[in-house]
């Protein structure tokens, strides 16, 4: 497959969430990170073309070298264009890391407050048992008490996302809020409205002028309309017996856009890298970025997903980010799938090294891809 590659060049020094320095000042430091980005894209190009997966984009900043971007394969097997660095793909829930980011900002501003009873912002929640103990917080971190999904499936059908609200305001939890953990995608994308009436701004306006504008994300956008505004995006595709197939583009989980209604490019994802490694502190500022990572719900499941088996010692979930000790090394992660389309996120803060993977098509080697970046930084940074 060929790729295009864009440079981008760091205008702001950078905020670390460690004490410690990045290990590559040198030269000859320079010469090892290119070296171990040069053979990582070699190798995830070869293990793309071995499974025939249509198109991925690919994102890898440090603040001490030039970001890169690439794009790879097709937007749709049949009569599709090049994937190039301004493609757009469905970040699925890897757009909790925005409205997680957003709701952090908007706290250090004032706008907002976490810790305040959600019924502050959203009245409907006065005559429900969730009344005095579900903090804004709650919903941001998975921990609402809910049985694990409530109602997806509702966001599959017809039913319009305010129905879907007032059913799920029905449902009993599980578990005082706080005290469980539970992931959701209705109720994460209630953080929309509480940021609309805590504020006066739709949650899109304050994404589009205040997000995206000022990192100069320029193929960034929300929902399906978003999507398809020109012909440069990425076409779902699902696995048949012997080959994969372009599907439809759905619209179904665009209705809970903070939960997984963002769409993005290569070029896009570099910047909002940058953003989390704290190079744009005027649209993330430190106190955002420490508190969208405050371990707010332990997640023991994560530890024992497949690929984290031998590495995650202990798993939280944040404020729209999951927070790992991943073999000693504390990472921020998220990632997200729907239907055509796998995403992961990565931040390692200690080395100030963002990663993203994006791809358009439901296969599980993204899961490898990631594993085996992460593995290969980690012994890289080693000591010799």
């Amino acid at each position: 497959m060929k790729f295009l590659v864009i440079l981008f060049v760091a205008a702001f020094s950078a905020f670390s969430y460690a004490e410690q320095q990045p290990p590559y000042t040198e030269a000859t430091d320079a010469k090892q990170w290119h070296r171990f980005v040069d053979n990582y894209v070699a190798s995830l190009e070869r293990q793309l073309e071995q499974k025939k997966v249509p198109g991925a984009a690919l994102s890898i900043v440090h603040p001490d070298f030039p970001s890169i971007a690439l794009g790879f394969g097709k937007t749709k097997i049949r009569k599709g264009r090049q994937v190039d660095v301004n493609t757009r793909f469905r970040l699925a829930s890897v757009s909790k890391t925005f409205t997680g980011s957003l709701a952090a900002k908007l706290a250090a501003q004032g706008v907002l407050n976490l810790d305040a009873p959600v019924q502050k912002y959203l009245p409907a929640f006065n005559d429900t048992v969730y009344r005095d103990n579900l903090k804004v917080a709650h919903l941001l971190s998975h921990s609402s008490g809910l049985v694990p999904n409530a109602y997806d499936n509702l966001i599959e059908s017809r039913m319009d996302y305010p129905d879907i609200v007032s059913k799920l305001l029905k449902v009993e939890p599980l578990c005082t809020p706080g005290q469980c953990y539970g992931y959701q995608n209705v109720m994460f994308a209630m953080v929309g409205d509480v940021i609309r009436n805590a504020s006066g701004l739709e949650y899109e306006t304050w994404m589009q002028e205040f997000i995206f504008k000022p990192l100069r994300m320029r193929h960034a956008s929300i929902g399906y309309e978003g999507m398809v505004r020109d012909e440069n995006f990425a076409y779902p595709h699902v696995r048949g017996r012997k080959r994969w197939h372009t599907a439809r583009l759905k619209k179904n989980y665009y209705k809970v856009s903070p939960a997984a209604g963002v769409n993005a490019s290569a070029a896009d994802m570099v910047q909002w890298l940058k953003a989390q490694l704290g190079m744009y502190p005027s649209v993330l500022p430190p106190e955002a970025l420490q508190a969208q990572v405050r371990p707010y719900t332990v997640t023991k499941k994560e530890r024992y997903r497949r690929v984290w088996r031998k590495h995650v010692n202990e798993a939280h979930y944040g404020l729209g980010w999951r927070i790992y000790d991943y073999d000693d090394e504390t990472i921020f992660y998220h990632s997200g799938w729907v239907q055509g389309y796998r995403t992961d996120i990565v931040v390692i803060p200690r080395l100030n090294v963002g990663f993203s993977l994006l791809l358009n098509a439901e296969t599980g080697l993204i899961n490898e891809l990631t594993t085996q970046f992460l593995d290969q930084l980690l012994a890289m940074s080693q000591p010799a």
